[in-house]
């Protein structure tokens, strides 16, 4: 690199920090003319029309660039600058394909943390792309069914690759994901039943078939729990006999247990853990501790009241 190009680049640096870019594609055109051999001058002058959003330009000099680099051997790093900022420049223009093939070339020269982070990126656009693709609410409906019969049949793993395509085809669904949570629950994969209920429930809040498929997985060892997503199923729909048959067993269930196991049972309640979290319950619960007689003032407030009563209910909290 002759003194004169160095000069020049460094004028060129100075500029685009500046912000004045065409004094800085200036400088580094008059770069390029005196070294034609350096491919930091292409790089630089492809950095400054990136900011300009002039990306077709980016490509041409940053591939100019890339030839002079390779024929002069340049350094790996500067050979995959230049590949990842042809890609940054194909993504810009909304080419991920091509994004993706540069950033791939980029990480075979150089595993860049940077290169590496923003090819990730792409890589998560190129899912959400062919995912996108692949709704068809019509064919969910139709994998559906397929898994309904199945279920129909008693043929329970069979029907879940139906149900998982009927996901696929339409995740906002939330039909599906009971449906397979029915299935894992058959087949007693409760974990995987309750990941289905959980989504079911996000999807729809309003679903009471969520509720309930997961109230009664939870009923088996978690009463309180329970309990509590009975309750919800009911705000839904009052009169809905397998809510208040369930939440009674729960009720009743909780009754068989000592104190201690129904309170540390209660510990495993998300409610009950948000309560015993609130900053404002727990100087009520120290203050009533303290003095019995501060109960009576704190229960004049509905909320706090609705709280308590939970708290004594689950058998965290004894009256005495």
């Amino acid at each position: 690199m002759s003194a004169a190009a160095l000069a020049a680049k460094e004028r060129g640096n100075a500029a685009y920090k500046a912000k004045k870019f065409s004094e800085a594609i200036a400088a580094y055109d008059e770069a390029i003319s005196l070294d034609p051999t350096d491919i930091t001058f292409y790089n630089n002058k492809g950095a400054v029309h990136f900011e300009k959003g002039e990306y077709t330009e980016v490509i041409s000099v940053c591939t100019k660039g890339l030839d002079v680099g390779r024929e002069q051997r340049a350094d790996y790093k500067h050979i995959a600058k230049s590949l990842s900022r042809i890609a940054k420049a194909h993504l810009k223009l909304g080419d991920l394909d091509s994004a993706m093939t540069f950033y791939d070339k980029a990480i075979t020269e150089n595993r860049d943390a940077v290169i590496l982070k923003e090819r990730a990126e792409v890589v998560k656009q190129v899912k959400e792309r062919e995912a996108k693709a692949y709704i068809d609410p019509a064919k969910s409906t139709e994998e559906k069914n397929k898994g309904n019969e199945l279920f129909k049949q008693g043929k329970y793993a069979d029907a879940i690759p139906f149900y998982t395509e009927a996901i696929k085809r339409n995740p906002q669904d939330h039909v599906p994901h009971s449906n397979r949570a029915a299935c894992y629950t058959k087949l007693m994969e409760f974990g995987l039943a309750m990941e289905d209920c959980n989504k079911c429930i996000e999807l729809n809040p309003g679903f009471i078939k969520g509720y309930l498929r997961k109230a009664a997985l939870l009923k088996i060892d978690k009463p309180t729990e329970a309990k509590s997503v009975y309750e919800r199923a009911l705000e839904i729909d009052p009169k809905n006999a397998e809510a208040q048959q369930g939440y009674q067993h729960c009720v009743n269930q909780m009754r068989n247990l000592s104190p201690e196991e129904r309170a540390k049972n209660a510990m495993m309640d998300p409610e009950i853990q948000q309560i015993l979290k609130d900053p404002a319950m727990q100087v009520i619960l120290e203050q009533m501790q303290k003095d019995p007689t501060a109960a009576q003032e704190h229960l004049k407030n509905p909320q706090v009241a609705e709280k308590f009563q939970k708290l004594v209910q689950s058998g965290i909290v004894s009256i005495r």
